[in-house]
Order: structure tokens, then C-alpha cells, then sequence
């Protein structure tokens, strides 16, 4: 199964690496509803006026266990708002109408399992989401999902580990769709990573079970970083980084920060 206009999207982005002085694609994440939505939306003009080539929406759940704490409370604080998921999937529609760069939905089974699996993808393509990020659903149980995202043209997009043994790696590749999510290190998101010979080894281990692009996440900070990624695999995810810039100081700081990242 294959999202035609996802995978030609992120080919034809790649291939616009070297005009747009970039070394790799980038990926950004955005908790919807925290701190709410309107500083969503002026998140969202910051990284599209930097030319970011992809958006996590992140679907607030109390239990997010591939979060770190930053995460963690952006979840907590956007449920205790009230944020539902008929506010994100409403906030996704506008997002995706507005904006060129290609959204994809994050969240925890658990969300989807409560809305029903055929509803909650109906609803996403409708929205405008290319494909989903779920990290505590093992691809056993992801079954059903996958086939109905088969139906729709959405991509599953599954996550490789440093954990992961060759054969997992093998398997996981078959059920991969738009790109693979490949996770930097052990642990949650939030804390640095080391851009080293283990990663480095680590993404060819990938690459070796599948043709489906890597995206890179947990700890991308720098330029450098994105340099690393870059030589390595396909899209950059960047995402606490981001977060704590907007925390920080709102949309000066922000610029500030993709400006040293990307420019």
C-alpha cells in the first residue's frame, strides 16, 4: 500500500533540498490546543514562513508515553482546557487549507479506539491529514487500521528503535507507509541526542529493510544536527526544541530559533 500523493510530496520536496539550501526535509510538532490554539496558529506561520515540509498534530491523551515532560504537560494542560478531538480535527481543516506543508496526525490508540477506527480516519482524511503517528500500537494489533487506511489513502507511519532487532526492523518496514518515524535513542522525547557513529549505524540499519524515507526525531537541536540527519536520512524532526523556543519567548523566540537552525 502506497500514498501516492504523500510519498510524490516528500520526493518532490527532497529533490528541492539543494535549491533551498537545506540539508535535509523538516518536521515540526504541535500539540493542539497548547498553550491554545491561537498560539497554535502563530506556531504554525512561523514554521511555514521557514519552510517547513511537515506537521505533527498532536491529539492531546492523558497518558502519553512516548512524551517527555515538556510533552507530557502540553497534554495535560490541553485536556484540562477542555480540547477535544472534534477541536482538532476542526483546528486540522483549517490548518491543512491554509497552509502548503503536509500534516499528519500523532496521538494514542486509545483516542482512536474511543471515536472508532473507521470514523476517526474518515475524519482525518477529510481534514486534510496525510497519515498517523500512533506509538503504542504495535503493528499486531494495528490490523484493521491499516487496512482501512489502505482504503483511504492514508499513510501508517510506523516507528523503527535503536531496540529493535534486524528481524523486527524487517517486519515493521512491511507495514511502513509515507515514511518511517526513527527514533534517535532509548527513551522519551525532550532531552538531547548524540549525533554520533551508533546513530549514524543505526539509521543504516534501517535503510537496509526499507525504501520508504526516515525521518529522524528525539533531541534535533542544532543546525548541526539537521547536517547529521541530512547525511544520514531524509526529514528532521523537530519538535521539544521548538516548543521550549515558543515558551520561551512566543513568536520572537521562535524565529530566532529556526533562524539558527535552518539559515
Amino acid at each position: 500500500m502506497a500514498n501516492s500523493e504523500l510519498n510524490n510530496y516528500i520526493s518532490d520536496r527532497k529533490a528541492s533540498l539543494p535549491s533551498r539550501g537545506r540539508p535535509a526535509m523538516v518536521m515540526t510538532h504541535v500539540v493542539c490546543g497548547y498553550p491554545s490554539f491561537e498560539d497554535n496558529w502563530k506556531e504554525l506561520q512561523v514554521m511555514h514562513e521557514f519552510g517547513v515540509d511537515l506537521v505533527e498534530l498532536q491529539f492531546p491523551f492523558s497518558e502519553p508515553s512516548a512524551d517527555g515532560p515538556l510533552f507530557v504537560k502540553a497534554n495535560q494542560e490541553a485536556i484540562s482546557k477542555g480540547v477535544s478531538v472534534d477541536d482538532c480535527f476542526n483546528f486540522m481543516k483549517k490548518v491543512t487549507e491554509a497552509f502548503s506543508f503536509k500534516v499528519v496526525m500523532m496521538g494514542y490508540f486509545n483516542t482512536i479506539f474511543k471515536t472508532g477506527q473507521r470514523t476517526f480516519l474518515e475524519r482525518l482524511k477529510e481534514a486534510g491529514g496525510h497519515g498517523f503517528i500512533v506509538p503504542d500500537l504495535p503493528i499486531e494489533e494495528a490490523r484493521i487500521l491499516h487496512e482501512i487506511a489502505a482504503e483511504l489513502e492514508l499513510s501508517p507511519i510506523v516507528l523503527m528503535t535503536p531496540t529493535n532487532s534486524d528481524e523486527r526492523l524487517a517486519e515493521l518496514a512491511l507495514a511502513a507507509d509515507g515514511f518511517v518515524y526513527t527514533v534517535a535513542r532509548k527513551g522519551v522525547t525532550g532531552t538531547n541526542t548524540d549525533m554520533n557513529s551508533d546513530l549514524a549505524e543505526f539509521i543504516d540499519r534501517c535503510k537496509a529493510k526499507t525504501d520508504v524515507p526516515l525521518a529522524v526525531g528525539f533531541g534535533i537541536t542544532t543546525a548541526e544536527d539537521v547536517a547529521f540527519i541530512g547525511k544520514h536520512a531524509d526529514i528532521a524532526v523537530i519538535g521539544t526544541a521548538a516548543l521550549k523556543a515558543w515558551e520561551t519567548g512566543g513568536e520572537t523566540s521562535l524565529r530566532g530559533f529556526f533562524t539558527q537552525l535552518l539559515n
